[in-house]
């Protein structure tokens, strides 16, 4: 009888292992290709298993075509006839806008008559406005920056006199950009100690440091002042006073934390950082001491920033749950939001802030970006009754690093209380970033974004395309073939194949340029930042350096990317055929 019964529960455990490994392997098909291809149903007794429940097999007819957010949006067009996002140039009628000109001879017109200054003082600031939001970078690439590892962020401080790269070999490149038309190498700065990559980088207001991040609890803070070669101060977020978090501290919070985002604040005093663990840190960098840890996320904090580029008190988060909250850093004593937008049916890769107090651009991996207004924002209390009844609450996410999203998955959020959705771009592989143009260079005019096919997108504000650059045409082949057969792709694959994934680009604050800083080159295993500028579609100039200059990190001229053939490339491509 004992007998009997140790292998009746032998064989129990060995049919709870086998369902186990099945779930498994389920899950994994949900987002992939096979899983599309084949498109299995699950078995009647596993209709009811919440734990499972893949998208895929539920569906059981195609959605309704129409379900997509309208195109121009009723709310975006108000906005961009009510001032706050440029002028109308409809409502800019001239002498020549009443001819058949075409759009580029009116931008002319109005270029010359700013060199002539024509007109009166309130026309001629009107029409640089114009002016400013007609020029939309192009394609054709001024200088492309080839980096042996991938690019993860890149930005322009916001005098436009510096630009940093954050690259997944642990350094960040500054330059010196005062004059965005010829670039000088200002200096590396390195993270000791960093795991995989980078993950994100941000100058304090007066662009004296420089903090960047890895994946762990420590923030590197660097100064940018070229002459100062000494190591980067080592900030734990972790510290909550007393130099190492306690015992309880760690219960609480699920043990130690990476750091997915790091922004500064107005008053260039606190660093906020959105965590894994769905917690959100802010921590006072003169008293060396993390001021709040809060959970406010069900899953990871991919994102963090300030409303108000001018005050450290309202913050926004984007995490993985689906969720954009509110906080207000004076009463986060008892972890509670101020309010939550709701709208996004996968998670948050990226939020930007127009730093007025009042709108919030966000982007999700349901393949959408989202524009928030404050006045908008669902109480906290009405968030946690409707949480439970959310479809993205109880489904399991899209797996965006390898899966490819399938339109048919996509429905409207019935609570969505975004302003405007656009659409087009591809949030895949890594946490895509998105922006608003500024106000300087496009008089705050559009809305623009990276995209894992290699391209920056740009939108008016009411969701219809302003323009595209292809970063991938434009850095196609501009290096060599590896030099070694063994260098693999970032999926582990032989790189033999171009491919470019615009992680993040940034609009110079008073140029018109775009800068894309990308995971770009043979199996996107190296990385690249080129700058784009509005050209008014030549094809070359006369100025030095010349249009597409191929430089290395420090900005050097590299005869080796110019090489278009050599013996190795082509025993290379021969041995992969």
């Amino acid at each position: 009888m004992p007998y009997i019964t140790i292998l009746q529960i032998l064989l129990l455990i060995s049919q709870f292992a086998v369902a186990r490994t099945r779930r498994r392997v389920l899950r994994l098909l949900q987002n992939s290709e096979i899983g599309r291809i084949f498109r299995f149903a699950p078995d009647d007794d596993e209709d009811e298993d919440l734990d499972w429940n893949p998208r895929w097999a539920r569906r059981r007819q195609k959605p309704d075509p129409n379900r997509f957010p309208k195109v121009p949006s009723d709310a975006g067009t108000e906005l961009m006839n009510s001032g706050l996002f440029g002028a109308n140039p409809a409502q800019v009628v001239t002498s020549r806008d009443k001819m058949s000109l075409g759009k580029k001879k009116k931008l002319a017109w109005r270029i010359m008559e700013r060199e002539l200054a024509v007109g009166n003082s309130a026309t001629e600031k009107l029409n640089n406005r114009v002016l400013a939001q007609g020029m939309i970078p192009s394609t054709q690439a001024d200088m492309i920056i080839h980096y042996d590892e991938p690019v993860y962020s890149g930005q322009f401080s916001d005098d436009g006199n510096f630009f940093f790269s954050a690259n997944k070999d642990y350094h960040v490149r500054m330059y010196d950009t005062s004059n965005p038309y010829k670039w000088r190498y200002y200096k590396t700065v390195e993270y000791p100690f960093g795991q995989w990559t980078l993950t994100d980088a941000t100058l304090s207001p007066d662009n004296k440091y420089l903090a960047y991040t890895s994946i762990t609890s420590q923030v590197c803070l660097a100064p940018t002042d070229p002459n100062d070669m000494g190591d980067p101060y080592t900030l734990e977020l972790a510290d909550m006073g007393n130099g190492r978090p306690t015992l309880t501290q760690r219960m609480r919070f699920r043990g130690p934390f990476n750091i997915w985002s790091i922004r500064y604040s107005g008053d260039g005093q606190r660093l906020v950082a959105g965590t894994s663990g769905g917690s959100i840190v802010v921590y006072d960098i003169e008293s060396r001491r993390s001021l709040h840890r809060i959970l406010g996320h069900d899953e990871d904090v991919n994102a963090v920033c300030f409303a108000d580029s001018s005050s450290p008190h309202i913050l926004y988060s984007g995490s993985d749950d689906t969720t954009l909250k509110v906080w207000d850093t004076r009463s986060l004593g008892d972890s509670r939001a101020a309010g939550a937008f709701v709208g996004h049916i996968e998670g948050l890769t990226y939020i930007d802030s127009k730093g007025d107090g009042r709108y919030i651009l966000s982007n999700g991996k349901d393949q959408s970006m989202k524009l928030w207004d404050l006045r908008m924002v669902m109480q906290s209390g009405d968030f946690e009754r409707i949480k439970p009844q959310r479809r993205a609450t109880r489904e399991h996410h899209f797996d965006y690093r390898w899966g490819t999203y399938d339109e048919d998955d996509w429905y409207q959020d019935p609570h969505d209380n975004s302003l405007v959705t656009f659409r087009g771009h591809k949030v895949l592989r890594t946490l895509i970033r998105c922006h608003f143009s500024p106000p300087g260079s496009t008089n705050s005019r559009y809305v623009y974004s990276g995209s894992e096919d290699g391209k920056v997108f740009i939108w008016n504000m009411d969701a219809t395309p302003a323009g595209v650059i292809d970063v991938f045409e434009a850095t196609k082949n501009s290096r060599p073939f590896p030099a070694s057969n063994m260098d693999m792709g970032w999926d582990n694959t032989t790189p033999t194949q171009w491919r470019t994934c615009v992680r993040d680009a940034s609009w110079h604050p008073s140029a018109p340029m775009i800068v894309a800083s990308a995971w770009s080159g043979y199996g996107m295993s190296t990385g690249t930042c080129t700058t784009h500028s509005w050209n008014d579609g030549a094809k070359d100039d006369d100025a030095e350096p010349k249009m597409g200059a191929r430089v290395n990190e420090k900005l050097e001229h590299d005869p080796e990317f110019y090489a278009r053939s050599s013996n190795r490339y082509m025993r290379s491509r021969m041995r992969y055929r």
